[in-house]
């Protein structure tokens, strides 16, 4: 059986990386830019940043930053437009993962415009022309989504969020650069942060998961344990934060070719239906998952885990003790860097379990589970994560 493995073009990591923006510009004879990003990104500063370059290499732009939080197809749809109007014939992508995803959906859509609708993007949709020159520089460290081939965008009508799945969307130039990454407040480090370590664990148990996206995984769960405690406390810590963005990167690279599971299956409903931030609830759910999926061919995995968690002498450990050593492990981290540990603390109501739980199982990431899974075992997992 063959196995696929999609990256990047090229990527750019370290400190003040982002001035490769003018190398790639150069590289690919480009003309002008969209810069899609989002308000509070151009409201703190951290746009100018980029926009500096620009300037400073005379490379002329337009700005999109209509960009919400769970963004929508509204936003998509705006964004072809502006695109369409403005003459530019590539996308920078500054910002989280909405940011990025956002850019992902315009430039499929402008070199495929059959699909205006975005709803046709839903799924493993293999569309006939690659997406626009996208040059993707995160300002969070979690989503990943600079070197991902997937995307997620809100229905409103539907209350759903639509996962997009497609080796035409991914960016061709990745640029991380952790100085972008300073003014995340703590709570957005803490609840990214955690959203990448469940791209790693989900990613290392996956049905999916083979030999070289194992090492992805592992690695990614390391540099989280060892840097994302002190991103969180000391935000201008360079070394920590460099860890992080190169952690998230790397689960990215993992999580993107094999899939994920019923913690990303059930975090999407809560964004659709309450606006609640991604990682937060990926956070929020990764543990309660974790003891579920323990259930399965998978357990034996969970000592890999736990010794990446930085558990000491986990050889010697039975299943049964890895796998409480990793869950544990990942709740103590959880629970130092505040994340709510219930759904009741972030606003979801209990008479909603049921719809969620359809919509949850329905998600495009449930068939990458460790475990076959059922809409009462996702029901019974959100009352206990009540």
């Amino acid at each position: 059986m063959s196995k696929r493995i999609v990256l990047n073009e090229i990527s750019y990591h370290g400190a003040g990386s982002r001035k490769e923006i003018i190398t790639e510009v150069q590289r690919k004879k480009l003309k002008k830019a969209l810069l899609v990003t989002d308000q509070d990104l151009i409201k703190f500063g951290v746009a100018k940043q980029v926009e500096s370059i620009l300037i400073g290499a005379q490379i002329p732009y337009e700005i999109y930053d209509h960009v919400k939080a769970n963004p929508t197809i509204k936003n998509v749809q705006l964004g072809v437009n502006t695109y369409k109007e403005s003459g530019t014939d590539f996308i920078i992508a500054l910002g989280g993962g909405s940011v990025i995803d956002t850019a992902k959906a315009i430039g499929i859509i402008v070199n495929n415009p059959d699909h205006y609708d975005v709803k046709s993007l839903e799924g493993a949709v293999f569309t006939q022309k690659r997406s626009v020159t996208i040059i993707a520089l995160p300002t969070t460290a979690g989503t990943a989504a600079e070197v991902t081939i997937n995307y997620v965008i809100t229905d409103e009508d539907e209350k759903k969020k639509m996962v997009c799945v497609d080796p035409n969307d991914i960016p061709a130039v990745a640029i991380i650069d952790p100085e972008l990454m300073y003014s995340m407040p703590k709570g957005l480090t803490a609840a990214t942060g955690m959203d990448a370590l469940t791209h790693a664990i989900e990613s290392f148990l996956t049905l999916g998961a083979w030999e070289m996206s194992d090492m992805f995984a592992i690695k990614a769960i390391e540099l989280i344990h060892k840097h994302l405690k002190n991103a969180v406390e000391n935000p201008k810590n360079e070394q920590a934060r460099e860890g992080m963005a190169l952690a998230q990167y790397i689960a990215g690279m993992g999580f993107s070719n094999v899939g994920l599971g019923i913690v990303h299956s059930m975090a999407h409903p809560l964004g659709a239906f309450y606006d609640t931030p991604h990682g937060v609830a990926n956070a929020l759910l990764l543990p309660y998952i974790m003891e579920y999926n323990s259930h399965s061919d998978a357990a034996p995995k969970y000592k890999q885990i736990a010794k990446a968690m930085g558990i000491k002498d986990t050889e010697s450990m039975s299943v049964t003790d890895g796998v409480e050593a990793a869950i544990g492990a990942v709740k103590s981290l959880s629970e130092s860097i505040n994340i709510p540990q219930k759904l009741s603390e972030i606003g979801i109501r209990k008479e909603d379990i049921p719809e969620l739980a359809i919509s949850a199982f329905n998600d495009v990431c449930t068939g990458g589970n460790p475990r076959i899974t059922s809409v009462e075992d996702i029901k019974e997992l959100y009352y206990k994560a009540y």
